[in-house]
């Protein structure tokens, strides 16, 4: 039997996530969007494009959240995009009623599946969604660490002039202006970045990681970005459905690790197909986990507003 994925927004971070999950067979796919015809429209193109591109998964679009019923892994990515000039906190209290319903959605059809919080701002959207929801906290889960992480890696690989593939980096942290980009552990085939590259280089790019949304967003004007976010959720999907024990930065809960307690922040977690199986603790300095707490602080200044 084929897994079976739902993606809950026919936007284009949703629409480009379930291209991408069909197109790499890695489940069926469900889009659900309040849009009468769009998650229908895209789906059947999408459909149309399966013989071109040589892939069987099926890919349906539903304006019914019922329709979620039997999702191995649910991805919410509904919510209204940024514009230029405003924060993901912006977002706040619009999307908080977005990803509220569409967590009750989940609950009542979909009981057994990990879920995966696209929808900004991130970490506290994954908050209201694990409250909301009910479920294990190691079923509930922020894309955010993935995106940033390839963002950074990204411009470390550009400065270097080599292959994306050899350059490992991670970002921890809430998915905001504080992420806590880790320099002492990025490498290029092993070789720390700190030895290849100058400290005014890299601490552009730590700077630049952090804008890595908002330079997209000012560029494009009307939208925001999807192709990177799409494409890290499908990381994290196919992680979880082939049970595959990656090391990813996810939004995941946690119960004092990094000194962070019933929060869920990014940090570094095995994912598998029991969600988040276990969180890695990494050797970080005073300073670093002093970013790393500020960062777990607005995320809870910004839960505190939706007076749970």
């Amino acid at each position: 039997m084929n897994y079976k994925v739902t993606v809950f927004g026919a936007g284009f971070v949703g629409a480009t996530t379930a291209q991408r999950i069909a197109e790499k067979e890695i489940a069926d796919v469900t889009m659900i969007d309040i849009v009468e015809g769009l998650p229908q429209g895209k789906a059947l193109d999408m459909m149309e494009s399966a013989m071109l591109e040589g892939f069987d998964a099926k890919v349906t679009g539903s304006n019914n959240p019922v329709d979620v019923k039997g999702s191995d892994v649910v991805v919410v990515t509904s919510g209204v995009a940024r514009k230029p000039g405003m924060s993901r906190d912006d977002l706040l209290k619009i999307n908080a009623g977005i990803v509220g319903s569409v967590a009750d959605a989940i609950k009542t059809n979909a009981p057994n599946a990990i879920v995966i919080i696209v929808s900004n701002p991130l970490d506290v959207m994954t908050y209201l969604a694990g409250v909301k929801l009910g479920f294990a906290k190691n079923k509930v889960m922020g894309m955010a660490g993935v995106l940033d992480s390839a963002r950074f890696r990204c411009f470390l690989a550009q400065e270097l002039g080599v292959s994306m593939r050899d350059v490992d980096a991670m970002v921890l942290g809430g998915h905001g202006d504080d992420m806590v980009p880790l320099v002492r552990y990025a490498t290029v085939a092993g070789i720390k970045v700190e030895d290849l590259i100058p400290k005014d280089k890299l601490d552009a790019m730590v700077t630049r990681t952090r804008n890595g949304g908002i330079e997209i967003v000012n560029l494009l004007k009307t939208g925001s970005a999807y192709y990177a976010p799409s494409a890290s959720v499908v990381e994290m999907v196919r992680a979880i459905l082939h049970d595959e024990k990656r090391v990813l930065p996810v939004a995941a809960w946690c119960t004092g690790q990094y000194g962070v307690k019933d929060m869920f922040v990014g940090v570094p977690a095995v994912l598998g197909k029991n969600g988040v199986e276990k969180i890695i603790e990494l050797k970080l300095t005073t300073d670093e986990l002093s970013q790393l707490k500020k960062s777990a602080d607005h995320v809870l200044e910004n839960v505190k507003k939706l007076n749970l």
